[in-house]
């Protein structure tokens, strides 16, 4: 039976973030320190590279897919189809100059120099605001160019902002927002097509019940209507008469991002003996 290649980054978190989404989606890899892999119980090969040359060994087939930032993609600009977001690796491409700048603006840019990896989107981005600045490319340690006089500013990924922090930056504009994204090529064959929509399906069930708690709770059975309203579940919450007249247990499903709200709600109407659970996979 063919295999599905897929690519992904070959050490770091964003590598051990798309083995732990495989895993979660009962594909079991182990490379030993490889940098290639078949998984145990999946048609599928795994490639373990360099983030920077995933979009083009997808474009040109060698790999059939591949996990890498969404940054990565763009700056690359290779003929990719971004089939999904995956959730995971979540940062921000940005503008940094030195803490005692006093900042007024892209303006302040304007003939000034500015350190990055990621010189095609930078060079977007300044066009979009007019702005002309002379674009220092550079990789690595792109944080330290102000301090040693290379550059005047930076465009570079943000996380947590401690980085830029500790080397005397101050964050002063968003260029994009990026996460990791599954990509793969246009052209993949229909068998191939087939494997890939059978990954993208546990995919989908992982990343729901990553979204989702499962909540089971008592109720006065007089405020059924009301507490139903506030918990719609799926389709509807599952409702249970309990041993006790004029009580019954409601089981549903509340988005992680709405669970505190939820939860006040559902107290004020009298729920009593609040459980929730983390669900593993959620199939709809």
């Amino acid at each position: 039976m063919e295999k599905l290649r897929i690519a992904i980054q070959k050490s770091g978190r964003l590598s051990e973030k798309s083995l732990k989404l495989l895993a979660d989606c009962g594909i079991r890899v182990n490379n030993g320190g490889k940098l290639k892999a078949d998984a145990a119980n999946f048609p599928l090969e795994v490639l373990f590279l360099r983030d920077d040359d995933i979009s083009q060994y997808v474009e040109e087939g060698v790999a059939d897919v591949g996990m890498l930032g969404e940054n990565t993609v763009i700056e690359k600009g290779k003929n990719v189809e971004v089939v999904r977001q995956l959730g995971f690796a979540k940062c921000r491409l940005s503008l940094a100059v030195p803490k005692e700048v006093n900042y007024s603006g892209t303006s302040w840019f304007e003939g000034k120099k500015v350190a990055t990896s990621y010189p095609e989107i930078l060079g977007q981005y300044f066009k979009q605001k007019g702005v002309n600045a002379t674009i220092e490319v550079i990789s690595g340690s792109v944080e330290i160019a102000p301090g040693i006089g290379l550059a005047e500013g930076i465009c570079d990924i943000v996380s947590t902002g401690s980085t830029l922090l500790a080397n005397g930056l101050k964050e002063v504009e968003q260029v994009m927002t990026s996460q990791a994204v599954l990509i793969a090529n246009p052209n993949l064959p229909s068998e191939k097509r087939v494997l890939l929509e059978s990954i993208l399906f546990r995919m989908n069930a992982v990343q729901k019940a990553s979204e989702n708690k499962y909540i089971l709770l008592n109720a006065p059975n007089d405020k059924l209507k009301e507490i139903t309203e506030v918990l719609p579940g799926m389709k509807s919450p599952t409702i249970l008469p309990l041993a006790e007249e004029g009580w019954s247990s409601l089981h549903s499903v509340v988005k992680e991002d709405e669970f505190w709200e939820v939860i006040d709600k559902l107290k004020s109407l009298g729920a009593e003996g609040i459980l929730v659970c983390p669900i593993e996979k959620m199939i709809l």
